[in-house]
């Protein structure tokens, strides 16, 4: 029984964010600049070549459009990780978003989400 609550907890938790359709915030991005190899919190590999996304409560494998407030450029990634822990971060993003966001020398940008699939 506990369970089946938080489950249906957790999917109004992100029913909340789909019907407002936007969360906006401030975006940053990881790397890891050493060899070892680095697991996702959904057990991946980390590739910061690859255009994923941590967030602290969307579902694995929820789609994200990602808007740099700044320039106006957006991006869709897939969320496979969890953080940021920094308060007014909404996400994280690998380098490969960032650098297609333009915003690797600022580091952190402002930001808006809106899940494109789920």
């Amino acid at each position: 029984m506990l369970k089946k609550t938080m489950l249906i907890l957790a999917a109004l938790v992100t029913s909340q964010f789909a019907s407002s359709h936007q969360q906006h915030g401030k975006a940053s991005f990881y790397h890891y600049v050493d060899s070892k190899v680095r697991l996702t919190a959904n057990g991946e590999k980390f590739d910061s070549g690859k255009l994923t996304a941590a967030h602290k409560t969307l579902p694995f494998g929820t789609r994200v459009r990602v808007t740099n407030l700044k320039n106006n450029k957006s991006i869709v990634v897939r969320v496979n990780d969890r953080g940021p822990f920094i308060k007014g971060r909404v996400i994280d993003i690998t380098k490969h978003g960032a650098e297609k966001l333009d915003f690797i020398k600022s580091g952190v940008v402002p930001v808006k989400l809106e899940i494109v699939k789920r």
